[in-house]
């Protein structure tokens, strides 16, 4: 068990970002909704009653957030989504309830994380990822040409598709 006196849940978008926090020893409840930038953000942590910790979901905002609250002293938790269970009869789903559940789990230290990224395995897998989207579309554009021709009765019978040869 962690030590924290407030322990804080992040519901995080790429425009807003949703606060709750829980100040345990006076049972405090601090709810905002943030603009996303990190400096908002740690502005916003770093005026609650300290020592704080902090988690939120991985997702497609990376972990230059997680970092930043690492820096400044503040322990960042980044939760695993896929791995984090909903109990049962919990549809209503909103960004505060994400934040406040986060922040919950986390003061029982029942959150399944994963590990922050350096930033350059971060950009590496960036640099994958992109490169694996750019030959997906390369596939799909091939394959939607080879189909018009196909449509027009033009089928290539000089050999393997998409070579030199056949480009000429």
């Amino acid at each position: 068990m962690f030590s924290e006196r407030t322990s804080v849940g992040l519901d995080v978008h790429a425009r807003t970002t949703m606060a709750w926090a829980l100040d345990c020893e006076t049972g405090r409840i601090f709810s905002q909704r943030l603009d996303a930038e990190t400096h908002n953000v740690m502005t916003w942590v770093a005026g609650l009653p300290q020592p704080a910790a902090v988690a939120y979901e991985a997702g497609p905002t990376g972990f230059f957030l997680a970092r930043t609250l690492d820096e400044h002293g503040i322990r960042c938790v980044v939760a695993a989504p896929s791995k984090m269970e909903r109990p049962r009869g919990d549809r209503i789903k909103t960004d505060k309830r994400d934040a406040q559940r986060l922040s919950k789990l986390l003061r029982m230290d029942e959150l399944p994380t994963v590990r922050v990224a350096t930033p350059a395995e971060e950009a590496a897998r960036d640099l994958v990822r992109g490169r694996d989207d750019m030959r997906r579309d390369l596939a799909r554009a091939r394959n939607r040409i080879s189909k018009l021709r196909l449509r027009q009765g033009r089928v290539w019978r000089g050999g393997t598709g998409w070579t030199c040869i056949h480009h000429e």
